[in-house]
Order: C-alpha cells, then structure tokens, then sequence
C-alpha cells in the first residue's frame, strides 16, 4: 500500500471568496497620491509666468544698456545665457517654454496638455509685460528712450517686411526645433537642451539681428511694446514666429 499526498496550492493562490489571496494582497499595496491639481495646472503656469518675466527683463534691460560698440554682441548673449540658466532651473516645472510659439508647436508634437496651451500663453504674455516693466524702472529714462523701451525697431517701411517675415519664420523655426528635439522628443533629448537652446537664441540674433531685430517670441515683442506704446510692424513679430511653430510642428510629426 502506497500513500499518495496530493500538495496543497501555495497560501497566496488559494481562492478567498471569489477572489484569490494573491489578488488581494496586490490590491492592498500602497498606492502613491496622485499630484494635487496645483502642480498640474497652476504651478507650471507660476513656473511659466517667472521665467518669462526674468528673460524679458535680462533681454530689455541688456538691449536698453548696451554699450557703444559691441553691436548685436551684448544682446545675443544677455539673451542666450539668460534663457539657458532659466530653462535648467524653472524647465522640470513648467518644460521651460516662455515663448506662445514654442508651446503651440509642443502641443501640436504631443508634448503639452491642450488644458495648459491658453494659459501657458497669458502666463507669457504677463511675464513679458512685468520683464519689460522692471526694465524700464531699473534703467536710466534717456537710454530707455533712445532704444525705444527695447521694443523692435528694425522695420521701418513696407519694403523690409517680406525679409523680416522669411528671417523670423527661418530663426524661430530653428529654435523651435532645438526645443522640441533636444527637450521634449524621447529619442533625441539631451540633458544638454537648455544650454542648446540658450545658443540658438544667440546664433539667431547674431545672424538675423539686423534684419528683423531676431525676436522668435511674441511674448519678448508683446511685453515692451505695450510699455513703451510702440506697435510698427508689431504683427510681424506674431505671424513670423506662429507660422514657423506650426512648420516645425508639422515636420517633426
């Protein structure tokens, strides 16, 4: 006579009531809090809002202080470094935007909330109006005016508009494309993006600063226009960067 034992499942397999022990164990696990609303919605456009008042009044004030001289040089780098060092420490908030065109075409590549392109661009648009505030308070009222509050001013009749519309197109699609695929596209990020993009704005406005003034950021235009009540040729400084955001956008899709 042989006695056969037949093994029981293991305990967490057993069945309990429909559902087995092992099931509920899992369910029992600890599950993080899903983040407050605030730093879903709220916080990035705060994020937003400061970053855009900081590099519009690094960029107004070094374009209303710049020395004889040193032409588009102290502008192109006031910008470029200003915009890198805020995007490194404001960009894991809010994706380091700070310019309407670069969050219109990071939505259309999937890489914003449709919920946030409103407000990201109001948020913007504010802190270019405090940038170009703070600028005008901190710097001498003769140098102010003499640049016209660092509003642009390179267009000054019907005939430049054609190659100031192509250079803002071409420049801002340049650096909306170091955004989105040096910070936002998986495959091509690199920890290195705000400082790429930082030098873009540099590389731009030394190369087409003469021709339409390298504005790229309706936000940068908005703010000391409005401060300084100068509005020739402003739409230039809308449609140039939102057509290019919506060519980038498209070819990157």
């Amino acid at each position: 006579f042989s006695a056969r034992f037949i093994s029981a499942p293991p305990m967490s397999d057993l069945e309990f009531g429909g559902m087995s022990i092992k099931e509920v164990e899992m369910d029992g696990k600890y599950k993080p809090p899903q983040p407050h609303w605030y730093e879903l919605y709220a916080q990035p456009c705060v994020a937003e809002l400061l970053g855009s008042a900081l590099f519009i009044f690094i960029g107004c004030a070094s374009v209303i202080e710049n020395v004889d001289g040193t032409g588009r040089l102290q502008p192109a780098l006031a910008h470029g470094l200003a915009l890198g060092l805020i995007i490194a420490i404001l960009g894991n908030i809010s994706g380091g935007h700070f310019n309407p065109a670069v969050s219109l075409a990071a939505w259309l590549i999937g890489g914003l909330n449709i919920m946030l392109l409103i407000p990201y661009w109001l948020s913007q648009l504010c802190g270019g109006l405090i940038g170009a505030g703070l600028a005008k308070v901190m710097t001498a009222n003769d140098r102010y005016i003499n640049a016209t509050g660092a509003a642009f001013t390179s267009i000054t009749d019907d005939g430049q508009i054609p190659s100031a519309l192509v250079g803002e197109i071409v420049m801002t699609m340049f650096l909306v494309l170091a955004v989105c695929m040096g910070a936002i596209n998986e495959k091509t990020s690199s920890p290195l993006a705000p400082f790429c993009i930082g030098f873009t704005v540099t590389a731009d406005i030394l190369a087409g600063g003469a021709i339409s003034g390298a504005c790229m950021n309706p936000a940068r235009a908005f703010g000391p226009a409005l401060v300084a009540n100068y509005w020739d040729y402003h739409w230039v400084y809308w449609v140039g960067p939102m057509v290019a955001s919506l060519l980038a956008g498209a070819l990157i899709r």
